[in-house]
């Protein structure tokens, strides 16, 4: 695709949880650096016509320090379509997560033991250890420096987290941490999605329509290399799934240090494993982590675009609950996704 002035897209720009109590939500999102922004509203008409869902609509932007994007929008439905993915694997189609980077990935693990003392429902994972870039690098242990990241799962009932605290190097563009937050982290750096092709023919859709950038691809975890992949994933001995990830076109595939954040990360199980599909509890309406939105300039463009193209469901552009020009469909994939004007 040309990038024209009249066209530009970024990182991911919001994830959208559907949530019963914003108080709560918005307590537990203060921890992690986010605070409320804009607070906007749609009639069950409106929130038809753009979100699919005949419900009252108030949602609340969370902003995080100064970037502009990885943030965070509370959705409250005044009649929820469904309970959203709940504490369910993460090993299933529809599902949808957000990663955040924390400067202290034991104090987060600290609060969550404390949870599942006091009864939370809640499911986790240690924070692994894993190498994820010059993975052939021989290194000496007690003599070199650790390369890696420790990361970890954390599901609630309305959250899906990964977080990672890095060890031996930086991203300079990639996740800005609030020293200042309890929690010390960064505002989300990547989300998540469980597909499966085997053709990769869906995959082509957010390179060629919608304009960004593929900065890996078949990158392969199986349960054999990786103990944090295995767990996070539910793999089973012989299994594997493969990464392909799609930046900001501002990124680069080549320099690691202009990597942005904002990435969408597309997890590909072969479709010889029976997977679950979970479509219908991860979309507008639904409790939880259900929708992503990407923030564009020359939205008209992008929707003759999108129009042209196989994604389907593509609905007029109105306005959002916050006075944006939107609009929803739903990707070759599966996903729903919404933009927002610039």
């Amino acid at each position: 695709m040309a990038h024209g002035q009249e066209t530009a897209i970024e990182g991911i720009y919001e994830v959208c949880i559907g949530i019963p109590d914003p108080i709560v939500a918005i307590q537990y999102w203060e921890q992690y650096g986010y605070r409320i922004g804009q607070v906007g509203e749609l009639s069950a008409d409106a929130a038809e016509q753009l979100y699919g869902v005949n419900s009252f609509l108030r949602s609340i932007r969370l902003y995080h320090q100064n970037v502009d994007h990885g943030l965070i929008r509370l959705m409250v439905w005044q009649n929820p379509t469904n309970q959203g993915l709940g504490l369910v694997s993460m090993k299933v189609k529809g599902n949808r997560w957000a990663t955040t980077l924390t400067a202290d990935a034991l104090n987060i693990l600290n609060h969550v033991e404390d949870a599942k003392a006091a009864g939370w429902p809640i499911r986790y994972t240690n924070p692994y250890w894993e190498v994820i870039y010059n993975k052939e690098r021989k290194s000496r242990p007690f003599i070199d420096s650790a390369v890696g990241v420790r990361e970890m799962l954390l599901l609630q009932p309305f959250t899906r987290q990964v977080l990672f605290q890095r060890f031996g190097y930086t991203l300079p563009d990639y996740g800005q941490i609030d020293r200042n937050a309890a929690l010390k982290t960064s505002q989300f750096t990547h989300m998540g999605m469980i597909v499966q092709d085997d053709s990769k023919e869906s995959l082509k859709f957010y390179e060629e329509v919608l304009g960004l950038l593929r900065v890996r691809d078949d990158v392969e975890t199986s349960y054999e290399s990786s103990p944090a992949g295995r767990e996070l994933f539910d793999l089973k001995p012989g299994e594997k799934y493969i990464v392909t990830a799609f930046d900001d076109p501002r990124s680069s595939k080549s320099d690691l240090m202009a990597a942005r954040s904002g990435r969408l990360y597309i997890i590909r199980f072969p479709d010889a494993i029976a997977l679950e599909s979970q479509f219908d509890a991860a979309k507008p309406g639904s409790l939880g982590m259900s929708l992503y939105t990407y923030r564009v300039r020359g939205i008209e463009a992008y929707g003759d675009r999108i129009q042209a193209s196989p994604a389907q469901k593509l609905t007029s552009i109105v306005e959002n609950e916050f006075g944006e020009k939107s609009f929803s469909f739903i990707a070759p994939d599966g996903y729903f996704w919404t933009l927002v004007d610039s």
